[in-house]
């Protein structure tokens, strides 16, 4: 093998193909019409039974880039690696994130390592100039708001 190939580094790749037009993008307004669209994404035949982590990119505008999943994991928790978070957020040239998982068990209450977590993800942010709005906890029939209960 040719030595200069050796000294490369690899690169991730996210590949970006809108298939809606910057002008049909759906808004996101609040936490409400964040989880309405967010439910439109989750697997409805596995959200109460695994647990998964996902990130809704938005532009400056608060329109919808795209929602990018992060993670699986069991019925009790998923594990989430920031660096491939904010991998996938500067490659999709998002503004602002907003943070989701589900709770299979239905309880939408935070646990300290959600809480963690966001605020790891928060503190991250700040040095890359991606605000993180909200953190939303997606059961099929309710949604728990970090940023409406205070915590963001």
């Amino acid at each position: 093998m040719e030595q200069n190939v050796l000294l490369q580094v690899s690169e991730i790749q996210l590949v970006y193909r809108p298939k809606v037009k910057a002008s049909e993008r759906m808004k996101v307004y609040d936490a409400k019409s964040a989880y309405e669209v967010l439910l439109k994404s989750w697997d409805m035949d596995s959200i109460e039974i695994v647990e998964q982590f996902k990130i809704m990119l938005l532009n400056k505008s608060n329109k919808v880039l795209g929602i990018s999943h992060i993670s699986t994991g069991g019925m009790s928790g998923t594990i989430v690696d920031v660096k491939v978070l904010f991998g996938i957020a500067l490659k999709g040239g998002a503004c602002s994130l907003i943070l989701a998982h589900n709770h299979p068990s239905g309880n939408i209450t935070p646990s300290d390592a959600d809480k963690k977590l966001t605020n790891k993800i928060i503190e991250a942010s700040k040095y890359l100039d991606i605000e993180v709005f909200d953190h939303i906890i997606v059961t099929p029939e309710k949604f728990y708001s970090f940023a409406e209960m205070g915590l963001i």
